[in-house]
């Protein structure tokens, strides 16, 4: 019994020393360290980051450093995806919206006509140095002396007198109404208008309209027509020439056989048509083209007119003053003091 105590104890003296000679594995992660309040134990916080001394986070600066330094998705060739793209699609060129192809062609303003300019401008000089000299004097001293009602008066009169012609070219162009209209205007003014020195025919909502045979002509299918500036007469197209021609026979004024009365009576005309004009003047004097001007807003308006003038509201391009009949007046045929032959005379 002796020895199996003494067996048991060594045995046991050498497991002892067995587990005293063995050390413990290392942790690989140290444990979080805990902080005990009371009984429960808590997680210690992360630490903030805390700013230098000029108040920056350097934290934060070096997170967008590390941002900035990290490429979106790029090619082998240093750009990004969405640029190879545009290249593949459009080029290496630069895309220049003004020269894309796919793009509709822009506007283009229309070409005034005017394979006689070099002659025109000639004539359109010395028309100049006639108005410069003599008419606009003579318009400025007319609107200086005669008044206003006085005026008027003179431009009805002489409106009224070209309202049969447009009455006829109007039943020409196949416009009835605007014939009926016109008429209506001549008789009502013609009367209870004093000879055309009032306009009543206004006041009873029959509009006035200007309409000539060159108009006639252009509305039968004569649309394209050279421009050509007759000495006196001004800004016309050999169209117009013609219709020059055509409405002549049709004047009351031509039909006056004493010469002093009519010569009075064109003259009278002549500067009242002057005298309407005055208040375009100042585009005269700030165009760079005097000649290009005139001719190309004179052809944009009798475009307008022989395409369709029963359509103004439709055409925003059109200038206000070249859309008013009464404010545009050109000179007639009729306004030209030139010697009718009388019957039997030599």
């Amino acid at each position: 019994m002796n020895l199996l105590r003494i067996a048991i104890v060594v045995v046991f003296a050498a497991l002892a020393s067995a587990c005293a000679s063995t050390k413990p594995a290392a942790s690989t992660a140290p444990p979080a360290e805990t902080i005990v309040v009371g009984e429960a134990p808590q997680t210690a916080p992360i630490e903030t980051p805390t700013p230098n001394d000029a108040g920056i986070d350097t934290n934060a600066d070096a997170n967008a450093v590390a941002a900035t330094a990290t490429p979106a998705a790029t090619s082998t060739g240093g750009e990004t995806a969405a640029e190879d793209d545009f290249t593949a699609i459009y080029g290496q060129d630069e895309y220049n919206a003004v020269a894309d192809p796919t793009l509709p062609p822009g506007v283009e303003m229309p070409k005034s006509y005017d394979p006689w300019e070099k002659f025109n401008r000639k004539v359109h000089t010395f028309n100049n140095a006639v108005d410069r000299t003599i008419a606009r004097p003579l318009a400025r001293g007319y609107v200086k002396v005669v008044p206003r009602p006085v005026r008027l008066g003179v431009g009805n009169f002489f409106s009224n007198l070209g309202e049969p012609i447009t009455a006829l070219n109007s039943l020409l162009q196949g416009k009835p109404k605007q014939a009926g209209q016109s008429l209506g205007r001549f008789l009502l003014n013609s009367t209870l208008g004093i000879g055309g020195i009032f306009d009543p025919a206004s006041d009873a909502k029959l509009p006035r309209k200007n309409e000539d045979f060159g108009q006639t002509l252009g509305v039968w299918g004569w649309k394209r027509s050279r421009y050509v500036e007759l000495p006196l007469f001004g800004p016309r197209t050999i169209r117009d020439v013609f219709g020059l021609v055509g409405d002549a026979p049709l004047s009351p004024i031509r039909q006056v056989e004493n010469d002093k009365t009519r010569f009075f009576l064109q003259g009278l005309q002549l500067v009242d048509v002057r005298a309407q004009l005055l208040s375009i003047d100042a585009l005269r004097e700030g165009a760079v083209d005097e000649y290009a001007l005139f001719r190309d807003s004179w052809l944009q308006r009798r475009n307008y007119q022989i395409g369709d003038d029963r359509k103004k509201s439709d055409d925003d391009n059109l200038p206000d003053y070249l859309m008013e009949e009464e404010d545009n007046p050109t000179v007639p045929m009729d306004a030209m003091p030139v010697i009718v032959p009388t019957p039997g005379g030599g």
